[in-house]
């Protein structure tokens, strides 16, 4: 068995799926595939493929014949860098303020790429936001103890992080509470009949007839609505119209509708209650607790409509000091040891980020698996079901993956033969194909990516 085939295995297991259905996957390919002493190779595979092969399962019990799913390890890598173009550029991703900062004692990542974050950042270091640099924030920090940053920005629930080492982060209160967390969980919250989903002819996309509401904004959430729309989902962004959002979504948006709710209306509110109605998924990556205090947590969900799968992306997971704290997968990654580690591998004594998000992009493909996996259970159990995954939990587990003798040496890959150019709301949009190869219904998307609002809020 290879690395990425016992991985996928492990992740079968925790969804409780049919052991038999792995006949019917063909891995290839190994670790190194991009220059990182972390299997990020196997775990782009292993979680598309779960991804992929728990969407075919969701088929068969609706009467499909099952299909082989192909994974390739360097097309699924080169899928998880998230790379795209516009019109023939490649948008800034990252704010002029974000990044690595050295303090008095160490190192701080700052994620500014939203203004109210940045200029969060700048006025704790004493810096006025419209006329501060980059050079005056970096000689402020100089006189800060990267602790005492990291806590003064999240009592503002900034984004900032001190860097770690993997010891030091293992001490650290969260990390104990992390390590006792699995890498998903997935609850059985309420009774409920099996949802009604119609029989599906071989000739139809695993996902085709489910509905799929996908209120996330960053990366993760939104990559695992785009996979569930390549096998066949209709999937909903719906975003609200006072939230900014990045650059990626032009990316992340293929195959989805996009809608504007304002769920601090009362008829946002009816307005998404009335989708909900008729949706088999909700996927949500809001702060712990947000959606929630708006009434639409799992359990007012579950009531309103028995038999939902509901998904929830945080940062640290659900349990410990930091189970509320905002995150973005760059943070994790430093908080967590990632970017130590790396640096210490190459020798340079500098810090060194992985080659790729993959915190956030294996994250939001386990999303669509959690998804698939418990709609299965759905249709063979009953119930509602809530599943849930974060950032930190996904980190623990690559971790967990080992590490590659040698791993920085390798040279990215030639990317080309894996892109796909197709118009778009956005522009003309050159991005990277779906890497999971269905053999008999392939995955792709039925729509364009398009920007928030443009579609009506109704199925």
């Amino acid at each position: 068995m290879t690395a990425s085939f016992e991985t996928l295995a492990s992740l079968w297991r925790i969804a409780g799926l049919p052991g038999d259905a792995l006949s019917f996957v063909d891995l290839t390919g190994h670790d190194p595939v991009f220059p990182s002493t972390f299997a990020v190779g196997t775990a782009a595979q292993s979680t598309i493929a779960a991804a992929a092969l728990a969407a075919c399962e969701l088929a068969h019990i609706r009467g499909a014949p099952r299909q082989r799913v192909a994974v390739d390890m360097t097309h699924a890598a080169v899928e998880c860098t998230g790379y795209f173009t516009l019109d023939g550029k490649e948008p800034e991703t990252w704010g002029p303020f974000s990044g690595l900062y050295r303090c008095a004692d160490g190192y701080v990542r700052i994620h500014a790429n939203f203004a109210h974050h940045q200029d969060g950042a700048l006025r704790v270091l004493g810096l006025d936001p419209a006329t501060a640099t980059r050079a005056e924030a970096e000689r402020a920090l100089v006189h800060w103890r990267a602790g005492d940053f990291e806590e003064a920005c999240a009592q503002r629930s900034l984004v900032v992080t001190k860097l770690r080492r993997f010891d030091e982060w293992d001490a650290t209160p969260q990390g104990q509470a992390l390590a006792g967390q699995p890498l998903m969980t997935f609850t059985r919250i309420g009774d409920a009949p099996p949802l009604t989903l119609a029989p599906l002819p071989e000739t139809a996309r695993p996902l085709s007839g489910v509905r799929v509401l996908d209120l996330t904004r960053i990366l993760a959430g939104p990559v695992g609505g785009r996979a569930l729309a390549a096998f066949g989902a209709n999937v909903m962004l719906v975003n609200s119209p006072h939230l900014p959002n990045i650059s990626a979504i032009a990316d992340t948006s293929r195959g989805k509708r996009s809608a504007h709710v304002d769920l601090r209306s009362e008829d946002g509110r009816a307005a998404l209650w009335r989708l909900i109605g008729e949706a088999h998924v909700f996927s949500q990556g809001y702060r712990p607790g947000g959606l929630a205090s708006l009434g639409f947590g799992p359990d007012e969900l579950a009531a309103r409509r028995p038999g939902i799968v509901q998904v929830s992306l945080s940062a640290y997971g659900t349990k410990g000091p930091w189970a509320g704290r905002r995150g973005f997968d760059s943070l994790v990654q430093t908080a967590m040891g990632f970017n130590a580690a790396e640096g210490e591998a190459e020798g340079a004594g500098k810090p060194r980020a992985l080659p790729m998000q993959m915190l956030d992009m294996a994250t939001g493909f386990l999303m669509a698996f959690g998804a698939a996996a418990a709609l299965w259970k759905q249709q063979r159990e009953g119930g509602s079901w809530h599943v849930e995954v974060s950032l930190a939990q996904t980190g623990h587990w690559l971790r967990g993956l080992g590490r590659i003798e040698g791993g920085l040496g390798a040279k990215k890959p030639d990317i080309a033969a894996f892109l796909e150019r197709v118009p778009s709301g956005f522009g003309e949009l050159e991005a990277v194909r779906p890497s999971a190869q269905l053999t008999r219904t392939p995955a792709g998307y039925d729509r364009a990516s398009v920007p928030p609002g443009t579609s009506e809020a109704r199925w």
